[in-house]
């Protein structure tokens, strides 16, 4: 077992699933050359270029609709959306398009993707930066939904969230991207965490 901080694990899954996949790649607010809000993307622009690692402008609902028409067709995207509270404003994309699509073409239409986004308070960051509303789209049949707690998990479950063909949300409390686990195994042993 190795030591890692809880963004850097996020970080290490984002990298080594980039690598692997040439269909993946991450879109979302300052993504790009500023390596996140949580700094959970720093150098992967560099690495992957920036068609592979997408700044956007300040548009959920466009950020997750790019997000659905880029699975449609095939690619697997990681949406990062810089606060959960902003998933009201892409609620109909989420719950009314990526989750119903394959049901509504009769499984013949997969949605393969992932949306990761910090939530929780404890970082001074006002009422509208603070909340938990996992259990809002918890409720939205489709969806698959992971909260991980340590860094292990984090990256297990990411793993896990991009290779598979239906839409994921990932919720990353604030408080843990700077907490240290000792929990990691080696990059190479490429563990992936079920999802369920």
């Amino acid at each position: 077992m190795r030591e890692l901080l809880y963004k850097d694990a996020i970080r290490e899954a984002m990298d080594e699933e980039l690598a692997r996949d040439e269909r993946v790649f991450l879109i979302g607010e300052d993504v790009g050359i500023f390596g996140g809000s949580f700094k959970c993307s720093v150098g992967l622009r560099d690495k992957y270029g920036d068609m592979r690692c997408k700044d956007a402008p300040i548009s959920e609902a466009g950020i997750v609709g790019t997000g659905v028409g880029a699975a449609i067709v095939g690619m697997r995207p990681i949406v990062e959306i810089m606060y959960a509270d902003f998933l009201l404003v892409c609620l109909d994309q989420i719950c009314n398009q990526a989750a119903k699509i394959n049901y509504m073409s009769g499984g013949q239409i997969h949605v393969p993707l992932v949306i990761r986004t910090p939530m929780g308070g404890g970082r001074a960051l006002a009422a509208q930066h603070s909340q938990c509303l996992h259990a809002w789209v918890a409720n939205c049949p489709g969806l698959k939904i992971a909260l991980p707690s340590t860094a292990r998990e984090a990256k297990g479950l990411l793993k896990s969230a991009i290779r598979d063909d239906n839409p994921v949300l990932i919720f990353e409390h604030k408080a843990m991207y700077n907490m240290k686990f000792d929990d990691l195994p080696a990059p190479e042993a490429d563990e992936l965490i079920p999802l369920g």
